[in-house]
């Protein structure tokens, strides 16, 4: 239930221990020389009931329309909250925190200029390339459990067939690599677009973390990125695709 606190910091004597019968929100990070990073993660170690399921799945759709879209030079960070929004806004849900925020070097996690959030700004910098930002949607039932889905992304030019009265067109590329719980997802939710996403996402996690671990790490890095189908159907699946 303190996972449903947006910034819950443990103390000793009301902090819950870590269970088989609960989700856990871990939001992460650390200072180094070639970055800071911020990054969360939501997991279960038991069986997750059908509504964190779905509340889970909502968070990540939303997650993944904002870490995919492509959107014109000049474009505030206001105008995009409502992408990671929207599948959650389908179900009657919310969350009362932005949606993206600056992350700086050896600095504050929290850095601006630009802000992604539902609250109008003025002035309101636009996002530009070359600018980090977290992307981070969730979901809180008050005494309940928490959810968050956070990646650092790194904004770039995007290559589009097009530039609409010459405008540059940009998007996100994450940066942060870490698993996304499989269990947790309510793949009846997913479009085919947003499992090739998770697929591909999952890829690079390997392909760029997997030279750096050995034994049970490695293995378990293993598991946790293969296509979402093996993850959840796993030999069942194996089986349908040889």
């Amino acid at each position: 239930e303190n996972g449903a606190v947006i910034h819950y910091s443990p103390d000793p004597d009301t902090c819950a221990r870590i269970g088989t019968d609960a989700l856990y929100l871990v939001d992460s990070g650390g200072q180094y020389q070639e970055g800071t990073t911020d990054i969360t993660r939501t997991v279960h170690f038991g069986e997750p009931t059908e509504h964190e399921k779905q509340c889970f799945t909502r968070v990540l759709k939303g997650h993944i329309a904002l870490s995919s879209c492509v959107f014109p030079a000049g474009t505030t960070g206001h105008m995009l909250d409502l992408l990671a929004r929207t599948p959650l806004w389908a179900a009657g849900l919310d969350y009362r925190h932005g949606t993206g925020h600056g992350v700086g070097a050896f600095l504050c996690v929290h850095e601006g200029p630009h802000l992604i959030s539902y609250c109008a700004r003025d002035p309101d910098p636009p996002i530009k390339a070359g600018m980090t930002s977290s992307i981070e949607p969730g979901y809180y039932e008050d005494g309940k459990f928490g959810i968050r889905i956070e990646n650092v992304a790194i904004v770039k030019e995007a290559s589009t067939d097009f530039k609409f009265q010459g405008t540059e067109f940009l998007c996100f590329e994450p940066i942060a690599l870490c698993p996304i719980q499989a269990k947790l997802i309510d793949l009846s939710l997913l479009l085919p677009d947003e499992v090739r996403w998770v697929d591909d996402y999952h890829q690079v996690v390997w392909d760029r973390v997997s030279p750096l671990l050995s034994g049970d790490d490695l293995a378990w890095l293993k598991a946790n990125t293969l296509p979402l189908v093996f993850q959840i159907f796993g030999e069942d699946a194996m089986e349908q695709t040889t």
